[in-house]
């Protein structure tokens, strides 16, 4: 009587364990195409990935970038190494340090290639003059007759670096700065580690001095050209 119970019983147990073994085969094989699309996407994403990687690359500018920066712009660079440090061999110095630092960086847009490339000479002339707004208060006389028998034939294009040159370091610094390359005061200020004030100050002294030298010097025109350049700056 049990036998006959217990037939039923495994037959029972027979089915439900087949079934189950059907409905895992099932799964699986459901299963095997899923991990196949999920891989095929991973593939996709990482394909994407390195297109938009080459993609950045490209904005990025180049070793080869700058260095037709420097060669393109030699004279203007060397300019403005020369005018920030007033020195000859400092703004050779201050030149080579700006475009090692510049070839160096792998993070710079190409269309800012250009200011980075002025931006390395201005920080590396700030690091190694140190100018500060308690300077003296005096021209640069020293600095004037160094230039003379040492500037190149190209920067001698440029009449009015000499005047310039003869500020006092701070003052150098910000008219540069603030005027030439158009850096607002409140990146002067961070730059140079001083007041907003000290550069306002600054500049104005610089426009005052310079102003007076070329009315006691010079003709009209030049004249003019250091209130225009007064003008431009608080018209900005």
């Amino acid at each position: 009587m049990s036998e006959n119970i217990d037939k039923p019983r495994k037959g029972k147990h027979a089915q439900f364990r087949k079934r189950h073994f059907f409905l895992l085969i099932l799964e699986y094989r459901r299963a095997i195409p899923r991990q196949l699309l999920s891989l095929a996407a991973t593939e996709r994403g990482a394909e994407v990935t390195q297109k938009q990687k080459n993609a950045r690359s490209d904005e990025y500018a180049t070793r080869s970038d700058f260095c037709r920066i420097y060669l393109k712009q030699m004279n203007s660079l060397y300019l403005l190494s020369l005018l920030l440090t007033a020195d000859p061999q400092k703004a050779e110095q201050c030149f080579v340090v700006g475009f090692d630092d510049s070839v160096n960086n792998k993070f710079v847009f190409k269309e800012r290639a250009n200011l980075w490339a002025r931006r390395c000479i201005i920080l590396h002339a700030i690091r190694s003059l140190c100018p500060r707004a308690s300077d003296e208060n005096e021209l640069n006389e020293a600095g004037l007759s160094q230039l003379m028998g040492d500037v190149p034939a190209e920067v001698r294009a440029f009449p009015n670096f000499v005047r310039i040159v003869g500020l006092n370091s701070f003052e150098r610094f910000v008219f540069i700065m603030s005027i030439l390359e158009k850096y607002s005061d409140q990146e002067c200020s961070l730059l140079l580690g001083c007041f907003r004030r000290d550069v306002i100050n600054a500049r104005t002294a610089a426009i005052r001095r310079l102003t007076s030298v070329v009315i006691a010097t010079e003709t009209r025109r030049e004249r003019d050209l250091i209130a225009f350049a007064g003008i431009n700056y608080a018209n900005r």
